[in-house]
């Protein structure tokens, strides 16, 4: 039987390199491990690494598509991180212009959680540890 241990990282396709990569590491504060451009395919390949270990891949592709989010499309959904509090995460995301949706909790677990979006408008969310 197949034993899957962890999601080892997400790949983002964004449409701004510089203005996503701002985002990634300056407003989510995640830590560059490799910084890449690969000139066959005019891309720019950003890997970046959660305090966990998990990675998120930032990727640029000239011409790629805008992703439909509104209504949502079928594929993946969103990315969720784990923070302490999402209250204070919120404000700290507002503090630097970032829209936050109100806190609400889920009905299963009890946990708190919110949604913002990232500068092509992926959906995240924070959700409480």
């Amino acid at each position: 039987m197949l034993k899957l241990k962890k999601i080892h990282h997400a790949a983002i396709i964004c449409s701004d390199y510089p203005r996503s990569k701002d985002f990634y590491t300056g407003t989510l504060g995640l830590k560059v491990l490799a910084e890449n451009y690969r000139p066959a395919r005019d891309s720019w390949k950003l890997d970046l690494q959660l305090p966990d270990g998990g990675q998120v891949e930032l990727f640029s592709f000239p011409g790629a598509p805008p992703r439909p989010s509104y209504p949502e499309a079928q594929g993946l959904r969103h990315l969720a991180f784990v923070v302490d509090s999402v209250e204070g995460s919120k404000a700290v995301l507002e503090q630097q212009g970032v829209e936050v949706e109100p806190v609400r909790v889920d009905e299963f677990t009890g946990k708190r959680f919110t949604f913002f979006s990232d500068p092509d408008g992926l959906p995240l969310e924070l959700y409480e540890n």
